[in-house]
Order: C-alpha cells, then structure tokens, then sequence
C-alpha cells in the first residue's frame, strides 16, 4: 500500500508543524492516548511542584510516590481485563483487606505457636496463605457471575461488603502487628531497596532488554511481510525507554536514609562514622519492582497468551466469541481469579508497608483500581485495554493524591478532584471512540 500524501495547497506553518508531528507519531508507532497520558502526567507534576515550593519533584517525594503507587497498580492491570469483558469487580479493595488480615494473623499469631518467632518460612507461608484466600474468592466469585449469570456489578458489590465484614470478624476490628521482618522487605523502606549498585545493575539490564525487545520486533516483521519503522525511529525508541529507566535509577539513588537508621547500620557493620555523614541511597524499592515484574507477566498473558486474545475477543464481541468456540464462563472465571490473586498480592505489599494488618486496609481502594484503568484507556464498553496505559494511569491517580497531600487540600476536596477526574476520563474515552468509528 502507498504511503499517504498529505496536499500542500493549503499549508501554512502551522500545518506544517502538524504534518510533522503526525508522521513522527506514525513513525514511531507512540500511542496518542498514552501519549497524552504522559502530558496529563508532566502537567500534574509541574503543577504541583509550583504549588509546594519545590516539594513534589524531590528525590524523596519521587521514590516515596512509587512505592505508593505499587499496590493499585498491580490491581490495575487485573482491573484491565475485568472491564474489557464489559465487567467490573468493586470487591478488590475487600479482598486486599481480607487477604492482608490472614497474612497478618497467621504469621504474627498462628505460626509462631509452632514455628517460632525467628522461622524463615514464616513468611512464606503467611504469603501462600493470604495468596489462596485472594485467589479462592475471586475464583468464587467468578463462579457466581459465570454459571449463575448473577451481573458482575451485584456480585462484587456483595463482596465489597461480606469480605469487608469477613475482615473485622477475623481479628474483632482489631490491629494485628508487627510483620515478620523478611515479610516487611515487600513494603519497602531501607530494608525493602535494594542500594545503588543493585539498582544500576538493574537498569542496564533492563536496557539492554529494551534494545533487544526492539530488534526483535523488527525481525519478526521482516520475517512475516509486516511494515517496520524506520532506522531512526527505532534509535529513537531505545535511546527514549533507556533514558527513562537510567533517569528514574538516578533519582532512586539520590534518595539517602535517614541519619539515624544509616548510623545504627554503620555500628551493625563496623563502619567508622564520618564527620561528613554517611550517604546511603534507597535505590529501587522492593515493591516497584514486584510491581514491574507483575506488569510485565500481565502483558505477556493479555498479548502473547491465547487466554488473553479470548479475553480481548470475548470483550469485542461476546456472542461471536461464543460462536467461535470459546468457553467464554471459564474465561470469565479465570479472569475473577485473577484478580483475587492481584489483589491478594497488593495486600502483601501493603501490610509490609504498614507493617500491620487493620481492618480499614485497602477501604476505597476498588474506586482508585477502576479509574487507574479507565484514565489509562480501558474502555468501559469492553474491548480495548493497556496493562501499561493501567499502570500509568495508577501513577497519574497516586500523583494526585500525593500532591494534593502536600498542597494541605482537605480529604473531602480530594475525593472531589478524584471523582471529577474520573468523569472526565469516561468522557474522554467516549469521544475517543465516537471520532474513532
């Protein structure tokens, strides 16, 4: 197919700034949603940078920002594929209660009795324990809405109150505390990072699989007959993904711990203490990585996986997907329990944050996970969704908040903000699709 000519009758230099900007786009393939994604972003944190006095862009502020942002991020790209089958799940705030309860009650409370309070495998099985809880209900749940074609909607709007309940009953409202100390590495912290060296270490890699994630989309399209972007587009994608990961390793490793905890680390390591101080950097925290790596996997289920191409396909058209052969209520089933075990696992790193288990944990995080996926461009008419645009859209949301943390806004003007934002995303989605048809 020839390429399209764009006519130059009528140009002026503001067309031609347009029409230049239109074939870099389509040069480098950059998806306009998330593309304006990042501009909503870079206006928030500019925004509120003004607002602080220089407070949001720090170092601190930064990496703080992403260890908050981990848990509805990791709930999002779940929430993603839950409203692409024209779905919605309100219980995930419910279950990371729950399931970060039983992680907190068995590894404070019941293991100890048996194992002791200085066994490593508490840890472990306190987390197997609360990922089963996580997956067994959403697995439960889906059940419900698949063979007893009970809406998605009432479901989880039951279970956002019986396993909200089920979560005060376990304990009697009571605060379960503190958290094995392997256990609290998930939440981050100075124990929970992983230093500088590790950090860097981890950034190359990470280019280096970026540069050859490239090459190798470049291959399979010359091998399947498939267009391919131009040489400099391409050196452009990886200087720009390269550039973002050694930028954000940058600012991680500007971080330092406080005075205090790095002095009780230099008399636990014999390290002579400087007039000058000691500057230990934070690096990459534990969380954000877990984050990462389940963003990643979700990707390769939601685009490589024929599980994932059902989902996308049951989400487009449901009755044509049932007529192509696929079991569509067990898809349904496997995406709820998907979901529980998303959410189960964003109660792992929320009781380490915490370094506790509280019956209040996770309460409104449901509403948070839908709009984290709705302003990263999943559809609520089912059928298109990004794991990366979700997990962005987390960021966007936990911006934000933070911000207006920081700004003093009070907590009821913020859930204004919140909502507000929420309704111009869905609203923007329907334009989106309107001029798209």
């Amino acid at each position: 197919m020839a390429d399209t000519t764009h006519p130059t009758t009528s140009s002026g230099p503001r067309d031609a700034e347009a029409g230049a900007i239109t074939r870099f786009l389509r040069a480098t393939e950059i998806d306009t949603r998330l593309l304006g994604m990042v501009g909503a972003l870079l206006i928030i944190w500019i925004g509120f940078q003004v607002l602080t006095g220089g407070l949001f862009l720090t170092p601190r502020n930064l990496w703080n920002l992403s260890v908050q942002t981990t848990e509805i991020a990791v709930m999002a790209t779940g929430m993603v594929m839950i409203i692409v089958t024209r779905n919605i799940d309100l219980s995930v705030g419910s279950i990371l209660g729950i399931s970060g309860m039983i992680m907190g009650v068995v590894q404070a409370r019941v293991l100890p009795q048996y194992l002791g309070f200085d066994s490593s495998m508490t840890w472990i099985l306190a987390l197997c324990c609360g990922l089963l809880v996580g997956l067994a209900i959403g697995f439960f749940q889906g059940m419900i809405i698949a063979f007893l074609e009970v809406p998605s909607f009432i479901v989880t709007l039951g279970g956002l109150l019986v396993w909200r309940g089920a979560t005060w009953f376990v304990t009697s409202g009571q605060t379960v505390a503190p958290m094995d100390t392997n256990f609290r590495i998930m939440g981050g912290g100075a124990d929970g990072s992983i230093g500088a060296t590790w950090s860097w270490i981890v950034g190359v890699i990470a280019c280096v699989f970026i540069v050859i994630g490239i090459i190798n989309s470049r291959r399979q399209r010359k091998r399947f007959g498939f267009p391919r972007r131009p040489l400099w587009a391409e050196y452009f994608l990886s200087a720009l993904g390269c550039a973002l990961v050694l930028g954000a390793i940058l600012v991680f490793n500007n971080y330092y711990w406080p005075i205090a905890i790095a002095r009780r680390y230099a008399e636990a390591k014999n390290i002579v203490w400087p007039d000058e101080g000691l500057d230990i950097p934070y690096g990459i925290a534990v969380p954000v990585l877990i984050a990462i790596f389940v963003g990643i996997v979700m990707t390769f289920i939601a685009t490589r996986l024929r599980f994932g191409r059902y989902v996308f396909a049951i989400g487009g058209n449901p009755e044509a997907a049932e007529l192509a052969g696929i079991k569509t209520r067990w898809v349904t089933v496997r995406i709820f329990a998907l979901m529980g075990l998303l959410a189960a696992i964003a109660a792992a790193i929320s009781t380490a944050r915490l370094n506790a288990a509280t019956n209040s944990q996770g309460d409104t995080y449901e509403l948070y996970t839908i709009a984290a996926a709705v302003i990263g461009g999943t559809s609520l008419a089912g059928g298109t969704g990004t794991i990366a645009g979700a997990m962005l859209g987390a960021l966007v949301m936990q911006s934000l908040q933070s911000g207006m943390v920081l700004v003093g806004l009070d907590t009821p003007l913020q859930s204004v903000v919140v909502g507000a934002v929420l309704v111009v995303a869905v609203w923007l989605d329907t334009v989106y699709r309107k001029r798209a048809k």
